[in-house]
């Protein structure tokens, strides 16, 4: 692959890229003199999980890790506990410091199922962010002005609407643009709605005299399972990294045609020439549409698990839904009492998060017993032992008893 490939490979997906002469420098001065450099991704641990959409930044390391990328994973423990106002319209909760020590390890463990261990190095900013102290904050402070931060999108919103900001969260854009004065790093990634925070990083570089002045890639946010909202846990509309093979086979199988398209951009591992002839035998119906979603689900599946993991998957999603047979493997749940009515028993057995979720997947003919459909939202279970399915996948037995 040459220098021109390698970069139309770098700029696939991508939303932006500030200064990619840079890159296109620092990856051929790995190629002709063997000089690594440093790609930088902060992540607050404000969630023990990742799903895919965070997996959009993680792939586009991976793949200038191949290239000559050394990755500075940063995990924010110390700004995590501040809170990333990026698109906020109201100040965030600051976060227990031993949740997000928690939360910091599991990150770590996920992580290296797509980043190349050897090339990547784990760092918590806490670490020179304590050091800072209070003169160091102050001068760091000096370094902006308060109408350059009210210039920010989400700030200046708030500003008008004359909803609080905390002087903290003034403080966060300048700390994330001091780990890469820190870290001097080469390059720094994030979504699109970091730009400020990512511009941050080549503004302090150039204060600080640090020699550098870091380029910056920014990756669109994706879009969840809903095909509209970015893909989010609070949304419910997400696939997580360590989800079950099964259900992040059938979660990929529910897309819509155009998002998988989406998908494949921003999350496969093909080349940009195989995703056009991927697209030219859809359209030319030499490969139908769902075949190219299995595909895509198999290629996802595989890299968090296996490949026997993965046509596993295949198998028992083929066998549910061209059988209609139930999963080799259901939930079992137990309620004692004559009777249980069926909202509550459907978000005792985690198949809705509350009753009034569960009434509304009752109301939409979502709600099977035994395989047969149910649409009386009064509906008493009594006394037996039920399959309960909401949708295609969700499914639990119920052992009702005194």
């Amino acid at each position: 692959m040459n220098i021109k490939d390698i970069l139309a490979e770098v700029k696939r997906g991508c939303a932006e890229i500030i200064d990619e002469e840079k890159i296109e420098l620092l990856i051929k001065n790995y190629y002709e003199k063997g000089e690594n450099f440093f790609i930088k991704a902060g992540f607050d641990p404000t969630a023990p999980d990742l799903h895919l959409g965070h997996s959009v930044v993680l792939n586009k390391m991976a793949f200038l890790q191949k290239h000559g990328a050394i990755v500075q994973f940063l995990i924010g423990d110390f700004t995590g506990q501040i809170g990333d106002p990026s698109g906020k319209n109201a100040t965030r909760k600051k976060l227990d410091k031993e949740q997000v020590l928690i939360n910091a390890k599991t990150y770590e463990k996920q992580v290296f199922k797509i980043l190349d261990k050897d090339k990547t190095q784990i760092k918590f900013n806490s670490i020179w962010l304590n050091e800072l102290g209070a003169s160091g904050l102050v001068e760091l402070t000096s370094t902006f002005s308060v109408a350059r931060m009210l210039e920010r999108d989400d700030f200046t919103k708030r500003f008008k609407e004359q909803s609080s900001i905390s002087i903290c969260e003034f403080l966060y854009p300048l700390l994330q643009g001091y780990d890469s004065v820190f870290l001097k790093s080469d390059i720094e990634m994030g979504g699109t709605d970091q730009k400020f925070n990512l511009l941050m990083g080549r503004h302090l570089q150039r204060i600080y005299n640090t020699g550098k002045e870091q380029a910056v890639i920014m990756m669109p946010l994706l879009e969840g399972l809903d095909g509209v909202n970015k893909m989010s846990k609070s949304l419910n509309n997400y696939i997580g990294v360590t989800e079950k093979p099964n259900d992040m086979y059938a979660k990929i199988l529910s897309i819509s045609d155009e998002l998988m398209f989406r998908y494949y951009e921003l999350l496969s591992q093909k080349t940009l020439k195989e995703l056009e002839d991927i697209k030219n035998d859809i359209k030319n119906a030499k490969l139908h549409p769902k075949k190219a979603k299995e595909n895509l689900a198999l290629e996802i599946v595989e890299r968090f698990y296996s490949k026997e993991d993965a046509f596993k998957a295949k198998d028992e999603f083929d066998r549910i839904h061209s059988a209609n047979a139930l999963p080799s493997e259901i939930k079992e749940f137990e309620f004692k009492g004559e009777s249980v009515w069926l909202a509550k028993a459907l978000v005792l057995c985690e198949l809705e998060n509350s009753t009034s979720a569960a009434r509304r997947s009752i109301g939409a003919n979502a709600v099977s017993i035994n395989s047969q459909k149910i649409n009386d939202e009064q509906m008493q279970l009594g006394i037996g032992e039920y399959i309960l399915q909401v949708g295609k996948r969700k499914f639990a037995k119920l052992k009702v008893k005194v």
